[in-house]
């Protein structure tokens, strides 16, 4: 089983669909044609699953910026998080929110009391 990863985009498959077309077309036997209608039909789909990989990548950077935003937001404020200790337990924390981070991989952070807090982390807001 492929992994999503290893998919290419739709623009990828499509263009490798063409070519394959083209090449069915230039050797096809001429007593049996290729169906217009098959060949219609996974085009469209083809253009269907471009349309998909669009609103998927507009969706997905409409929720980063609302996920920048809400970070943003949490400045100057109280939140409740779980922490590791140095006994290596775990413990609810609070702190108050000094600054937004964003890592190498666009992952949100905030700095509370010198900690740095996944925004996925946070327990509660006060």
């Amino acid at each position: 089983m492929a992994s999503i990863g290893n998919v290419g985009s739709a623009s990828n498959i499509q263009m490798d669909y063409m070519k394959l077309l083209t090449t069915q077309l230039k050797n096809q036997n001429p007593l049996e044609p290729l169906d217009n209608n098959q060949m219609a039909a996974q085009l469209a789909q083809f253009s269907q699953l471009q349309q998909l990989e669009n609103m998927n990548s507009s969706f997905g950077q409409v929720l980063r910026m609302s996920q920048e935003s809400y970070a943003a937001s949490l400045i100057g404020k109280n939140i409740s998080y779980l922490a590791q200790q140095k006994d290596m337990s775990i413990e609810q924390t609070e702190g108050v929110v000094e600054k937004v981070h964003k890592s190498s991989d666009g992952e949100i952070l905030l700095e509370a009391n010198g900690v740095l807090v996944g925004l996925e982390d946070v327990l509660s807001v006060r």
